[in-house]
């Protein structure tokens, strides 16, 4: 069973800010996928597929750990 979650990330300005945090989302165990759609000037969104719970509080830690500002989270 795979379950998709949205998050809204602010300060990302280039390919290497998306590689930085897809790197960062997919060491979270569970994560099976990640895609993200650059934003310049707003916030970008990733979509991750996870085959169990994350907790939101394990998502902003590795967003923050990749240098940026987790906005939302949605399932």
């Amino acid at each position: 069973m795979s379950n998709n979650i949205t998050l809204k990330i602010e300060g990302m300005t280039c390919g290497h800010c998306v590689s930085s945090v897809t790197e960062e989302l997919q060491e979270i165990p569970g994560v099976s996928n990640v895609e993200v759609d650059l934003v310049v000037g707003g916030a970008s969104t990733a979509t991750i597929a996870t085959n169990k719970p994350v907790e939101n509080s394990i998502l902003e830690a590795a967003v923050a750990e990749a240098g940026y500002k987790l906005v939302s989270a949605e399932a």
